[in-house]
């Protein structure tokens, strides 16, 4: 084993460590939760980084997810023409972020609401649902949430409507940290259009990534907010609560307007959110030069932040800077813009295979400041009567799901081989 891995095996531990150092009762750990959570994240990584079964399995779902990313760039050729056409391909403009990229969302939220309405989707949630709620004796209703996280966004909370405003503080922290430490497949679809020239398993590992993130999330969840009172749906089964479409066609519409309105969003948050953060790199830097201590930026002062937390997942000294730059600043920037930069350092060729893996898992989640107010904002309209509780609990779970990710990174050195490059890359 290389001593990068034991590194990775070493940060998975001390994350553990700093989420019960900051746990709001340190004396109820739910060792039954922890053990099998990261059980659970450690055996499933082993099963598609080691074994040849998991990996052949791991490649045919990576070329399932790209086979569909790639047929989604149908809709948006015909709608843009020339503007859609990716770099390399004959009339192509350059890349185009609006027209190429974001448009992959539309395609893949009507294809969930269909796979929903078949229903699929449902049957698969339910399955994680119960695996979650056997193994690690929590309630129904914060399993199911984690779950449907694993394949749908901020309508998961949607799923477990009924119970939302009876749930103890302890399971809206896991809702909350589920919804940031994971990311939906529209968006997921996303990211792949971003890094698949540059690496080209990149749907699969994605994948991965939000699989092994939502039991993560429940892990850190409970170790930062333990649990103080008995929950309505502890140790059962609970199902999916959702508004079945009458048929196909409605699915589709319905996903498509929803993938709109996604799109809208985030070119809003990324118009908003970049322009503020030009603006405070302005006054960062003045600082910077004033006090001669050169040109600062926030993107520089976010990496010397998560430095050591980078060292810890497990990524080579000569690549934790630029690594902890990408991570700190997806706090900020969000992790769109996040994965814009690996895809840059792949193609410049400065990232290794281990910290570009790594890097990847780490950042495959919606943990950032903006997050929290759509995910408060979200629970809040529907359990108006626990905005308060959600208000508060929110900086705590963002914290749990920034954790979450790091250790999914983690995790994901932990299992990193030389030959894994020819296998997964």
């Amino acid at each position: 084993m290389d001593h990068h891995n034991l590194v990775s095996l070493l940060g998975i531990c001390l994350f553990l460590l700093l989420a019960w150092g900051l746990s709001w009762d340190r004396s109820r750990v739910n060792w039954r939760v922890l053990g099998w959570g990261v059980a659970f994240q450690l055996l499933f990584a082993l099963f598609i980084f080691v074994f040849p079964t998991g990996a052949n399995l791991f490649l045919y779902l990576n070329d399932l997810v790209a086979a569909v990313v790639a047929a989604a760039d149908a809709g948006s050729r015909f709608m843009f023409g020339p503007l859609a056409l990716a770099p390399g391909e004959q009339g192509s403009l350059g890349f185009i972020f609006s027209f190429q990229a974001l448009p992959t969302i539309i395609f893949f939220s009507s294809l969930t609401a269909l796979l929903y309405y078949i229903p699929l989707l449902p049957w698969l949630i339910r399955l994680f649902s119960r695996l979650f709620t056997r193994s690690m004796g929590i309630s129904g209703a914060e399993s199911l949430v984690a779950a449907s996280n694993i394949f749908i966004g901020v309508e998961s909370t949607l799923t477990i409507r009924p119970y939302l405003s009876r749930m103890t503080n302890s399971e809206l922290g896991v809702v909350l940290t589920a919804g940031m430490a994971t990311v939906a497949s529209n968006v997921l679809a996303l990211y792949v259009f971003t890094l698949g020239n540059e690496l080209p398993t990149i749907a699969g590992h994605l994948v991965s990534a939000s699989i092994l993130s939502a039991p993560a999330a429940i892990v850190m969840a409970k170790l930062m907010m333990p649990e103080l009172a008995v929950p309505e749906t502890l140790g059962s089964h609970v199902e999916p609560h959702y508004e079945r479409p009458s048929n196909a066609m409605e699915a589709i519409i319905n996903g498509a307007n929803a993938g709109v309105r996604l799109i809208v969003g985030i070119a809003a948050l990324l118009i908003a959110v970049l322009g503020l953060v030009a603006l405070l790199n302005s006054a960062i830097g003045w600082l910077g030069t004033t006090l001669g201590a050169g040109e600062w930026r926030l993107e520089l002062l976010l990496g010397q932040l998560f430095y050591p937390l980078t060292v810890l997942m497990g990524v080579p000294l000569e690549d934790a800077a630029p690594v902890a730059a990408m991570v700190g600043e997806r706090l900020v920037v969000t992790e769109v813009v996040s994965y814009q930069h690996l895809a840059e350092a792949l193609k410049a060729g400065t990232l290794q295979g281990r910290s570009a893996l790594i890097t990847a898992y780490a950042l495959c989640g919606f943990a950032h400041l903006a997050s929290v107010a759509i995910f408060v904002g979200g629970a809040a309209a529907l359990a108006p009567e626990r905005t308060a509780d959600l208000a508060r609990i929110a900086p705590r779970a963002l914290a749990a799901a920034t954790l979450a990710t790091l250790m999914t990174g983690a995790v994901a050195g932990a299992f990193y081989h030389s030959g894994l490059t020819s296998i997964l890359h």
